[in-house]
């Protein structure tokens, strides 16, 4: 089978997980296909990578004129160069990859490659996949209309959707109302992400950088609005009232880093914010390092962060309001805990739970890993693509 997949994250460039998941899948469909993934890079070529043919496209910088954008994208100030980078990268690939031709299937990945997607479909002739990692709908108070209309179209022009939890799939259905989805959960690597592999010498070195005798709270995420960390931020001290030493640390970037710098010493969180992007052993090590993962995500259609904690063996206190793929990872008080974002007493009498708890601690974090290993594997999810791909030609 080849396929022709476009993604505009891929390795070394990564904005989030949509990256990480098109690395491990396509890596492993490639051992029994031919796989062409068309995604930008700092200069434009092609490379082998895991048995992957990766096409890279450097966009050039667009200069704007107003005629050239949507009417409600002339609004958004620095974002119309995105939009029009964006632009760019679609028309581009989409000419690499005609010019390969014969291909099987073409498989585009979110509103930011499905025209590519959409116009190599019709060019060669092939049937389109598209698969939804999240929605305009979902991602912004203020929706784009041009951005809502390339996943309309999207759709429209699809003859299969695929999706990333069943929350998700009642996300596109209410949106856009369409019946031919599937759903495949993403995963995680269970052999890096494995307790195992570290000795406690090692985690108890670097359980030492952030504190000397504090149980600890980790997030791990982006720094926006959608990801809840203000939440966990406002409910920490109920959470030192609760359990006595307490310390939280916060791992990422985003635009709310002077915000939540602000808000912490404010509300007196004792907390340490890591403001900056680490490497997978280090973000390994925070999770061993941890009594309990925190993810008060708004919005979460699947969040691989989740999976990464339980893999470790990790009790996990989540988000479970609106579109919630964390909802279908935990399981209310056997793997963790669910909790309403919005609410900061509501996330601290949970994580107080856990925290004063460790026989719960240890229970969660088995119980976890081993759900992690039934469902949530990037083995599983490969393989399950595969299939639904196979039997859709």
């Amino acid at each position: 089978m080849k396929l022709h997949i476009f993604v505009d994250e891929f390795p070394p460039f990564l904005r989030g997980g949509l990256g990480v998941y098109a690395m491990e899948v396509s890596k492993r469909l490639a051992k029994k296909n031919d796989v062409s993934i068309f995604t930008k890079g700092a200069k434009s070529g092609h490379e082998v990578l895991n048995g992957v043919n990766v096409f890279r496209v450097k966009v050039p910088k667009p200069s704007i004129y107003s005629s050239f954008l949507p009417p409600d994208v002339r609004n958004w100030g620095d974002g119309r160069i995105f939009y029009a980078e964006t632009l760019f990268y679609n028309i581009i690939s989409a000419y690499k990859s005609s010019e390969l031709g014969d291909a099987d299937l073409v498989v585009a990945h979110d509103w930011l490659s499905f025209p590519a997607g959409g116009i190599v479909s019709a060019t060669l002739r092939k049937p389109l996949v598209v698969h939804f990692h999240s929605t305009e709908y979902g991602r912004m108070n203020n929706p784009s209309s041009a951005v809502c209309e390339i996943e309309k179209e999207g759709i429209e022009n699809s003859e299969l959707i695929i999706t990333v939890s069943q929350a998700m799939k009642d996300e596109i259905k209410l949106h856009y109302g369409d019946n031919k989805i599937e759903v495949v959960y993403n995963g995680v690597d269970t052999e890096k992400y494995n307790p195992n592999n570290f000795k406690r010498d090692e985690i108890e070195k670097f359980k030492s950088k952030f504190t000397k005798d504090e149980k600890i709270v980790l997030f791990i995420g982006r720094l926006t609005w959608v990801k809840g960390v203000d939440s966990l931020i406002r409910a920490m001290p109920k959470i030192e009232k609760y359990c006595g030493k307490v310390k939280l640390v916060v791992v990422g970037k985003g635009e709310m880093e002077n915000y939540l710098q602000n808000l912490a010493k404010d509300v007196g969180a004792n907390c340490i914010l890591r403001f900056e992007f680490v490497s997978e052993r280090e973000r390994i090590l925070h999770y061993l390092s941890s009594d309990v993962v925190v993810i008060p995500s708004r919005y979460e259609p699947f969040g691989i962060v989740c999976s990464e904690a339980m893999a470790c063996m990790k009790p996990v206190v989540v988000g479970a309001k609106g579109t919630s793929g964390l909802r279908e990872q935990v399981i209310h008080g056997k793997t963790g805990f669910h909790i309403d974002p919005d609410n900061p007493h509501d996330i601290a009498y949970y994580t107080s739970l856990i925290l004063n708890d460790e026989k719960m601690r240890e229970d969660m974090g088995k119980e976890g890993r081993k759900r992690v290993l039934e469902l949530f594997t990037w083995d599983k999810c490969a393989e399950k693509t595969e299939k639904i791909y196979k039997r859709f030609l």
